[in-house]
């Protein structure tokens, strides 16, 4: 591939900004690793039985967190991470692929990061830090909006959403494209050999090789699409899963269910929630079973693979004496993708889809195109309701596990606290001796809603956010806001009634039972909060635009 190397020159009068520092040890190296659209007990260490041997290490080497929130998509997760804001703060109230007429022209509804938040690369770059990515971008792809504008030193990005893993380059649909880039410069062809996972993380690798000798920390965003589909993986990875998702989705679903009760994570008497819409597995033919388990089996060598990828980054920052003063993150950047192909747009005629070769023995290889769908879904969530694109449980509390550099701490440990996707942004901060700035580039900006982890991964705090503080959210008219253990929801029809349901985190984590007629006061005092939360956050009332978008997720299998 061949290398661009791009020299950018910054006016300090431009901005307020931190003083460069130069490294000492007390500055860690940050590492954030992101998989794409990971349910949230899919990983060996939050009850999975996908092997992550990787993770598992980390884990007991770490904290893990079984109350952390995302956004219910992808981008607007990724834009709360890199900013420590709302995604409505941030551009991305609106993702670029689905937008809507009366949106046009509102700062919080671009559809890709604005020049109101200040990223996390940008600062750090300018407080000592080489900053690197790999992976997902899909925060805009305009030249003053890709990573290398937005404070990377190093980049290779694929800018959209997702598409093949492989060198192809075939999108997710056929008005999308998949744009890959190196340091802001198109790509035009990938190696032939080329497989997402693997090709990101020996870029990552390499960049820290490459400026490994000037002593300087490093941030380095490990931006992953596994396992975002089309869901492929190398063959040797698909056949360790062959006949171990033969059970169905039913009984996985219950199994998962009572590995989080074994690990203290859901109540004992909760049960895992099952939408309707999903066919029960016995009800399917025996072909449509062996097809439907194949792709759950590709689901999890993309797992499999991700977690080993993981590893060779740790066993590189081991040898070279970097993996004590490195703090590693890793969480997922919403729930299990539910959403079938055909509801992507350009796809309801069956044509590109059809395209593809689906067959038995090349689903997951180049040129198939499979999902996990939501009967799988389900089971990567549960035992939470729904998955990715919906405020429901399934959809925004995702898998957070956290090494502290030199850690004497965490070990393992479980906090089961509230914590938010804009609380990491402020950890980074702090950690890095930095600050985030009043003004960028002569322009004020908003400052991050979260709130730094520092004190909890000391082992000094249990939790950052008291009883009565508060956080919401909304994406395509899907709306919640939770207050200590209690969360309103408003799912439009076909999911929920259209209209807001209470209901109570810890002991229906399912969200099965509606309490509201038991306590319309704390109902009403919620209500009130999300729409305190709404104009604090830019949040547009586009009520009706979009109660049928992705109408079709809960659609029969293909």
């Amino acid at each position: 591939m061949k290398r661009i190397f791009i020299v950018v020159f910054l006016l300090a009068s431009a901005c307020t900004r931190p003083t460069p520092e130069v490294s000492s040890p007390e500055r860690p190296n940050i590492l954030i690793l992101v998989a794409d659209d990971l349910g949230f007990s899919d990983i060996a260490p939050f009850g999975g039985n996908i092997h992550t041997p990787i993770l598992e290490q980390l884990s007991r080497e770490g904290m893990l967190f079984s109350n952390f929130y995302v956004l219910p998509t992808c981008s607007p997760s990724r834009s709360a991470l890199l900013t420590g804001n709302d995604n409505h703060v941030t551009g991305i109230g609106v993702m670029s692929e689905v937008r809507y007429p009366a949106l046009e022209g509102m700062s919080g509804y671009t559809g890709h990061l604005n020049d109101q938040v200040v990223t996390l690369p940008e600062i750090l770059r300018e407080s000592g830090y080489h900053t690197y990515m790999a992976g997902k971008w899909h925060l805009g792809d305009g030249d003053q909006e890709i990573p290398s504008a937005r404070g990377f030193e190093e980049s290779f990005s694929l800018l959209q959403g997702g598409g093949s893993h492989y060198a192809d380059q075939n999108p997710l649909s056929p008005p999308q494209v998949m744009d890959y880039r190196v340091n802001g410069k198109k790509i035009d062809a990938l190696p032939s050999d080329f497989y997402s996972t693997k090709n990101y993380t020996d870029t990552l690798i390499h960049y820290i090789d490459k400026h490994k000798g000037d002593g300087k920390p490093f941030f380095m965003y490990a931006a992953y699409t596994a396992p975002h589909d089309p869901l492929h993986a190398p063959k040797e990875y698909i056949d360790k899963y062959h006949g171990k998702f033969d059970m169905g989705w039913d009984s996985l679903r219950v199994l998962r269910l009572e590995n989080l009760k074994t690990l203290g994570i859901v109540p004992q008497g909760v049960n895992t929630f099952a939408p309707s819409g999903i066919p029960a597995w016995s009800s399917l033919s025996p072909e449509h079973q062996e097809e439907l388990a194949k792709d759950m089996e590709v689901y999890a060598a993309m797992v499999e693979y991700l977690d080993m990828s993981i590893g060779r980054i740790i066993d590189y920052l081991k040898k070279e004496g970097m993996y004590d003063n490195t703090l590693i993150v890793f969480l997922s950047d919403n729930g299990a993708n539910g959403v079938m192909a055909t509801t992507y747009p350009g796809n309801g005629d069956g044509v590109y889809l059809g395209g593809f070769d689906n067959s038995l023995q090349n689903r997951g290889l180049h040129n198939s195109f499979i999902e996990m769908g939501p009967g799988w879904a389900q089971v990567s969530s549960s035992p939470f309701r729904l998955f990715k694109s919906f405020a429901s449980e399934g959809g925004i509390r995702a898998p957070l596990i956290v090494k502290m550099p030199n850690a004497n701490s965490g070990k393992g440990l479980w906090n089961k606290s509230f914590f938010h996707v804009t609380d990491l942004m402020p950890t980074f901060l702090e950690l890095a001796q930095a600050s985030y700035p009043q003004e960028f580039k002569g322009k004020a900006v908003r400052q991050p809603i979260g709130k730094s982890m520092r004190a909890v991964l000391d082992g000094n705090a249990t939790e950052i956010h008291a009883s009565e503080e508060g956080m919401g959210w909304e994406l395509f008219e899907r709306k919640a806001y939770i207050q200590g253990k209690w969360k309103i929801l408003r799912l439009p029809p076909p999911f929920g009634p259209g209209e807001w349901q209470l209901f109570d985190r810890e002991n229906d984590p399912g969200e099965t039972t509606d309490l509201s007629a038991q306590y319309p006061e704390i109902k009403e005092k919620l209500i009130q909060n999300w729409q305190e939360y709404a104009k604090d956050n830019d949040v547009f009332d586009h009520k009706g635009h979009y109660d049928t978008l992705f109408s079709r997720s809960l659609g029969s299998q293909k």
